[in-house]
């Protein structure tokens, strides 16, 4: 399954045609998949570029063509060479302020093209690094199993970071190959796991959507607005400068009315969510 097919169903479940989600979860991969609807979807981006918690198993000893167990194997190599303290070294290395390169199926464009397009039609393709940010890569366990080595990692990540290719880099040093097995996503920003429904509950309408307002305080800082602000900005025009930099949820009473970050010597709107009365 998709995240388009979650979409799919999710419009079904709301009865609106206006869903979106914060941030693709591979087919393979289970857990966290944030979305939005109707006005919500305006704070889908913001959600997005959260950092994001995953727990996975790498497999060395193989590497495959996706860089996940569902792809073509291209090579296998023996590991019973490898050590635990060559694993923790190689993993350990990966952790801070890196430059990945992401996995050649990933939804990256190439051309105007996603890159996993141009794979399944046959290219090479190789991506450009680009930097990301790993503050968090434990290793929960590592086990040897017939000719391959599974760990199993907990990983918190900038938005843009690959899980499948953290296995392939993995792999790659240690000069045995390695893959994704399994991938949960844990958190997306402020959203986890203990705050997520099933799909059986979405489709069965077994769910309550959380408020803007709500989402809104879980995501940005929060500016209590006085009346008169809240009339300004219902017609988009700007208030005295917010205390610092960054967007602010303007919040009035129990109703979001607009995000606004400083510019020009002024808290300006970037979104108004409360139309002028």
């Amino acid at each position: 399954m998709t995240s388009h097919d979650v979409v799919a169903i999710a419009r079904r479940a709301l009865g609106t045609r206006k869903v979106g989600h914060a941030g693709t979860l591979d087919p393979m991969a289970t857990g966290v998949l944030v979305l939005g609807f109707n006005n919500g979807t305006r704070l889908l981006q913001y959600i997005t570029d959260g950092d994001k918690s995953y727990t996975a198993t790498i497999v060395l000893g193989a590497a495959t063509v996706t860089d996940d167990v569902e792809g073509q194997v291209l090579t296998r190599s023996d590991v019973s060479g490898v050590t635990d303290s060559q694993i923790e070294s190689e993993l350990a290395a990966m952790r801070g302020t890196i430059m990945q390169r992401p996995s050649s199926v990933s939804a990256v464009k190439v051309d105007g093209e996603r890159a996993y397009e141009r794979v399944r039609a046959g290219e090479t393709v190789e991506l450009a690094a680009r930097q990301v940010v790993i503050s968090q890569l434990d290793i929960l366990a590592i086990r040897r199993i017939a000719d391959a080595i599974e760990i199993d990692i907990d990983v918190t990540c900038s938005s843009g970071t690959y899980i499948r290719a953290i296995a392939r880099d993995c792999g790659a040093a240690l000069g045995v190959g390695g893959h994704l097995n399994s991938l949960r996503r844990t958190r997306v920003a402020g959203f986890a796991l203990d705050r997520a429904i099933s799909l059986s509950g979405l489709k069965a309408g077994d769910f309550s959507t959380l408020p803007l307002v709500d989402v809104s305080k879980t995501i940005f800082k929060v500016r209590e607005l006085a009346l008169d602000e809240t009339n300004e900005l219902s017609y988009g025009r700007p208030l005295s400068a917010n205390p610092y930099d960054g967007i602010y949820a303007a919040i009035s009473g129990n109703e979001l009315i607009a995000l606004l970050s400083n510019k020009d010597g002024f808290a300006k709107p970037t979104a108004v969510f409360a139309a002028a009365k």
